[in-house]
């Protein structure tokens, strides 16, 4: 699988609306969540399956549109693909975090 997104040669063009995403993140409360990471999102979630004769104002669109609970939803299943957490906990912990 290609590191590189389809979409990848448009982010600088499309870096207004991914802003402007942010801040909207921002006034809600969400004051972490980088450029970076809403990217992320949207090439690997957004668009898993991107189209080649995709306009760059329905990217935008795609932008405006990413809702937070959307995001966190993604967010949060990364990251516990990423770190798997109960490794470290002994049996008794997991049946405390379980009950």
């Amino acid at each position: 699988m290609s590191l590189e997104h389809i979409y990848d040669e448009f982010r600088y063009e499309l870096q207004p609306a991914l802003r402007s995403k942010l801040e909207e993140f921002q006034l809600l409360g969400y004051n972490t969540i980088t450029e970076d990471e809403l990217w992320k999102y949207l090439t690997q979630k957004k668009w898993k399956r991107p189209s080649e004769d995709r306009r760059i104002f329905e990217l935008v669109q795609d932008i405006l549109h990413v809702k937070i609970s959307e995001y966190m939803n993604f967010a949060t299943i990364e990251a516990f693909k990423l770190d798997n957490f109960f490794t470290e906990l002994s049996e008794e912990e997991k049946r405390q975090l379980l009950k």
